[in-house]
């Protein structure tokens, strides 16, 4: 006997069993989605360590959770394995750090340490939230804070290591790669930075022995570490890949005098630490091709900026330099809609012999008047604001000239107790000066004054679609009297370079900057000044 069959088919049977599994499944399956998109959306891992590598700005931001002093005390590279196999390396605190606080109150330790090329991106500026563990913090175990730790305003440098505060700096310092468009950068003040020049004398080989410091037997190396500090912004240090990035196929002229000329070796001994430029320059001028990005940088000579000449000029003798004021110097504007950036500077030579003349009339001179019952017209000081207009109206108003020019301010010397051909002296200054011990230059204040006179003139005969810019390094540049060569100029082992038994100092130079040292921020201005510019910011007013 058989035994009875259910009602109805087995398929049948088993059906909403099946259908109720799948329904319970689905149910589990979006719980888990919506579970699981809650947490990607509150704690993005992913982006998080994308971010810490390849973000656009190239900064390593971490989580913070508390602060705790032992934390900030040295900073280490450690190899850390990422999901893809590569040997990424992340940085751990260490002692080496200072503190940052950016423009939002957030607390940041300030790793300024260059790293191997392998290890981060190539800008070595990188910055961590202070942490209360002496290592990373895992992003996989913990909770982001809420908000970035706060500190009550610490400073990015102590007290003891600021000094030629020409402005009451910022009681916080900004994102240390960060720089507002509109920051002054000409008010601030210097600060000692451990980590030294990008070069040293002994990796630039375009540098002037005289300015060669170190070579020359200079002792003292602090001179080269102190570094220019804007007061409401940061000024980076100079990268010579973004600089060279930013001028692709362009030419860089540097027109002036012996000062000019130690600021285009500046330039070059900063980006020759990335890349070795070809020789191409000639008698009439100095030119550096960087094979990479098509830039050039040139140098031209002008003392005076003006026209001048050696020959007879009506009661002025020949041999006597004499200075068209009216005419700029044509040794460099025939060259001028070949140049895309042009960094003009003078006002030194105006202190040498000369005769000034001025609509085809023997006005003035310097050193030379024959006629001492004649007044002259105008002394070396007009002269200099004269040929200061004459040079950049010339540029301003040339056809054919669409660049950028920046005017850099008349460079202070530090001759004390004389002049250089009086007995002036430098000797034994190894340390900017603190604020309040800036000693008024009169001759260098009025020169100051009427080369900020001729720039404005000149902007207001503009005709053509250039731009022109000041780059006001004077009063800045007041504070470095430690800067300069002093006795150092030459590699003669037995110069003398103290004073003598009767007092008197040694012969130097108080005028010209040692390299590598203060001359170095210069362009570190210049490619602010640039980034500014090309980047289209219009907010830098041709008179900041």
């Amino acid at each position: 006997m058989s035994l009875a069959s259910p009602k109805g088919s087995p398929k049948m049977a088993a059906f909403p069993r099946s259908l109720s599994s799948i329904a319970a499944s689905l149910a589990v399956l979006a719980m888990f989605l919506i579970f699981a998109s809650w947490l990607l959306v509150s704690y993005p891992i992913g982006s998080t360590v994308r971010g810490y590598f390849y973000s656009v700005d190239r900064k390593i931001v971490l989580p913070a959770s508390g602060f705790n002093q032992s934390a900030v005390n040295d900073v280490d590279f450690v190899d850390k394995n990422s999901s893809s196999g590569s040997n990424l390396k992340a940085p751990v605190l260490s002692s080496n750090s200072s503190f940052v606080v950016d423009n939002s109150g957030n607390a940041r330790v300030s790793i300024t340490s260059s790293v191997a090329k392998d290890s981060l991106p190539s800008e070595s500026n990188v910055e961590l939230p202070i942490s209360s563990k002496d290592s990373l913090v895992d992003s996989k175990s913990k909770e982001m804070p809420e908000k970035p730790v706060e500190l009550p305003e610490p400073s990015l440098r102590s007290a003891e290591n600021e000094v030629g505060t020409s402005s009451s700096a910022s009681s916080k310092a900004s994102d240390i790669n960060s720089v507002d468009s509109g920051c002054d950068l000409y008010h601030g003040n210097w600060f000692y930075d451990p980590q030294g020049p990008l070069y040293t004398n002994n990796s630039c080989p375009v540098l002037t022995q005289m300015q060669n410091c170190q070579g020359n037997g200079r002792p003292d190396k602090e001179y080269e570490n102190w570094r220019w500090k804007p007061s409401k912004c940061d000024l980076p240090r100079f990268d010579a890949k973004k600089f060279l990035e930013l001028m692709r196929g362009k030419t860089l002229a540097f027109i002036g005098d012996s000062v000019a000329r130690n600021q285009m070796e500046s330039m070059l001994c900063l980006l020759w630490q990335v890349e070795v430029p070809k020789n191409r320059g000639n008698r009439k001028m100095q030119r550096w091709h960087f094979r990479s990005t098509s830039v050039m940088i040139v140098r031209i000579w002008s003392s005076w900026l003006v026209h001048h000449s050696s020959e007879k000029f009506d009661f002025a003798p020949e041999g006597v330099s004499k200075l068209h004021l009216d005419a700029p110097d044509n040794s460099f504007m025939e060259f001028i809609p070949n140049f895309d950036v042009i960094v003009i500077s003078s006002g030194h030579w105006f202190a040498k012999q000369s005769v000034y003349i001025l609509k085809n009339e023997i006005v003035g001179g310097q050193l030379w008047w024959p006629d001492r019952s004649r007044p002259m017209k105008i002394n070396n000081i007009d002269a200099f604001g004269i040929s200061v207009e004459t040079s950049l109206s010339a540029i301003l108003t040339h056809p054919n000239y669409t660049g950028l020019t920046i005017l850099r301010s008349f460079s202070p010397d530090h001759y004390e107790g004389g002049a250089w051909n009086t007995g002036g002296s430098c000797t034994g200054k190894v340390k900017p000066l603190a604020t309040g011990e800036l000693v008024e230059n009169g001759f260098t204040n009025i020169m100051h004054k009427k080369q900020v006179m001729g720039f404005k003139r000149a902007v207001k005969k503009a005709t053509n679609k250039s731009k022109l810019r000041l780059m006001d390094i004077t009063e800045v540049f007041g504070y470095r009297h430690d800067g300069h060569p002093g006795p150092y100029r030459n590699p003669d082992p037995h110069k003398i370079t103290k004073r003598g038994p009767d007092g008197k100092p040694p012969p130097q130079d108080c005028l010209h900057w040692c390299m590598p040292g203060p001359v170095d921020t210069w362009n570190e201005l210049v490619l602010e000044i640039i980034r500014r510019e090309f980047k289209g910011d219009q907010n830098f007013s041709s008179e900041d």
